[in-house]
């Protein structure tokens, strides 16, 4: 099986990783098996806790139902639903900021009453 280099940018902690991972395993799992220790959650790509922005390179994502294909075209992926398809340069990225990405325009209006924001009703 193919392997790939995948080189990680932690902006939490500064830190950065380059580490090996098989074309048919999950990024995530891969790096953990290693050592490298990233954000995550549900591990089921529906949150957005270990989003990163893809630099350079390709990958897989799916199973990434926690990222809009709008996202995913500008770059975002979710590791734990993430296969490489190439030597990947990724950064982590804030849980918030991705979060508001994806679901802000639907908060972003106060309250959800009856499928619609108080202010409208």
């Amino acid at each position: 099986m193919q392997t790939f280099t995948i080189h990680i940018r932690d902006h939490h902690s500064g830190n950065e990783y380059s580490v090996p991972v098989p074309a048919d395993h999950y990024i995530l799992e891969s790096i953990e098996q290693q050592g490298v220790r990233l954000p995550f959650a549900c591990r089921n790509g529906a949150c957005t806790t270990c989003a990163v922005r893809v630099l350079s390179g390709e990958l897989h994502q799916p199973e990434a139902m926690g990222l809009s294909q709008e996202l995913q075209k500008q770059g975002y992926a979710l590791l734990c639903v993430s296969y490489p398809q190439s030597d990947l340069v990724v950064e982590t990225q804030d849980e918030d900021e991705v979060y508001e990405l994806q679901f802000g325009r639907y908060f972003g209006k106060g309250k959800v009453r009856a499928g619609l924001p108080l202010d409208e009703e």
